[in-house]
């Protein structure tokens, strides 16, 4: 059986990214993101219908502020009682999973795709343009943010990266690293300044 780039790129392997299934998906969520950034403000019944279709998955009580970008939208999976505001991009090549009780302030950027680090290693040697493959290698990690968190504005997450429940990511934080539960964390790279006591909800 051969194993589609789609399934690659969620093992976290390097894959295609200009495969036509994945052009697919990427076309899809392309047109439903600019009808959703169209819509009217007040229209709140079209852009719950589209965000449940661009979604792998949505709880209830889901807002998002326009205009919003994902590459892939259905490896996005967004809990219930969740605010994102204006002007966020979801690399979701890769599963992005957004727990309950999240607020995701204006630019925050997450991103799941990646490339490697040596030249050797990204780009594909005697790259043939004719191929209409990309010349570079890609792969994709998943990103996990629990429930109650808070992510400040201009926060950019970066592929792999979990951030535990109850935790606050500062504004403007690159967040290169997994961040604990019950803590503050800020910073280029993000780092924990502080721990808060572990709050329990109903």
């Amino acid at each position: 059986m051969i194993e589609s780039e789609l399934q690659k790129c969620l093992r976290g392997e390097l894959f295609d990214c200009k495969d036509e299934e994945i052009i697919r998906m990427i076309r899809r969520a392309r047109n439903l993101t600019e009808a959703y950034n169209t819509t009217a403000f007040a229209d709140t019944v079209a852009r719950q219908e589209i965000l449940s279709e661009l979604f792998g998955g949505m709880g209830d009580n889901v807002t998002i502020d326009k205009p919003f970008h994902c590459d892939y939208g259905r490896h996005t999976f967004i809990g219930s009682n969740v605010i994102i505001n204006m002007n966020c991009t979801f690399v979701d090549c890769n599963r992005i999973e957004i727990g309950n009780n999240v607020l995701i302030a204006s630019n925050v950027q997450i991103y799941t795709a990646t490339h490697p680090v040596p030249t050797n290693e990204r780009l594909v040697h005697h790259w043939d343009p004719a191929s209409e493959k990309p010349f570079f290698r890609t792969y994709a990690l998943p990103v996990t943010i629990g429930n109650n968190v808070w992510i400040g504005g201009g926060a950019i997450i970066l592929p792999g990266v979990t951030i535990g429940d109850n935790t606050v990511i500062g504004a403007g934080s690159v967040v290169t690293k997994s961040i604990p539960s019950n803590c503050v964390a800020v910073g280029n790279p993000c780092k924990v300044i502080r721990f808060l006591e572990e709050v329990k909800h109903d």
